[in-house]
């Protein structure tokens, strides 16, 4: 069973595609940027886009009646592999024990100029 999912509390997407899709049990997200929702406004570095993406991806769950815990796997993309430190500081504080599965890629570009790009598959 496939089910499409549209968080209102979550920027647009910038696609033809949704920000989330159920699968059974699993639910896998689309990735997240660091764009506040109310503002649209794009954060500044690696580490608030970062958080804010986060952020973003808690409001999805959340609105799946999930959290961060029911996390299993993650994807990230950075423009700059250079900001790894950066990056793992600020999202190691979404995961503080017990942090899920993930890779971590070197891309070129990401779309609206961001730095950082985060997907995320959580288990219900």
């Amino acid at each position: 069973m496939k089910k499409t999912v549209s968080a209102k509390e979550l920027p647009a997407a910038l696609g033809p595609y949704s920000h989330a899709v159920w699968a059974g049990e699993f639910l896998y997200c689309s990735g997240q940027l660091g764009t506040d929702p109310a503002t649209g406004v794009m954060a500044a570095d690696v580490t608030s886009q970062t958080e804010r993406a986060m952020e973003n991806i808690k409001a999805l769950l959340s609105s799946q009646g999930l959290e961060l815990t029911d996390v299993v796997k993650s994807m990230v993309f950075l423009t700059d592999m250079g900001s790894f430190n950066a990056f793992n500081e600020a999202y190691g504080k979404y995961f503080p024990s017990a942090p899920p599965a993930r890779s971590c890629v070197g891309v070129t570009a990401l779309p609206a100029g961001a730095l950082v790009e985060i997907e995320a598959v959580a288990h219900r």
